[in-house]
């Protein structure tokens, strides 16, 4: 029981397989940013960008592509953007994490 305690409330898994891909923000200007996390509702970016609350930004991955966000709220260490929920955002989402996965250590 106490093995299954320590795995349900471990994180550490996850960042043996899940590097942070470098993209570029779009806002004003290009700028280079961390992909941290991603799903098919938004994404958290560690950058030094700060675009306004509610700035329209495109975000471009190296093998998942474009998508168009909303910056959703600002953090010390970067940004969290919301995509508008649809296959484009799945597709996004999932090509970005299996490229982070498939990726050699």
């Amino acid at each position: 029981m106490g093995a299954r305690r320590r795995f349900i409330g471990s994180t550490a898994m996850a960042s043996r397989w899940r590097r942070r891909s470098m993209c570029v923000l779009i806002a004003d200007l290009p700028s280079p940013a961390a992909l941290r996390d991603v799903s098919a509702a938004g994404a958290f970016l560690e950058t030094c960008a700060r675009p306004p609350l509610g700035a329209g930004i495109e975000l471009h991955h190296p093998e998942a592509g474009a998508i168009r966000g909303v910056v959703s709220s600002l953090a010390n260490d970067g940004i969290a953007i919301g995509f508008e929920r649809g296959e484009a955002s799945v597709a996004f989402a999932m090509a970005a994490i299996a490229s982070d996965m498939s990726r050699p250590a």
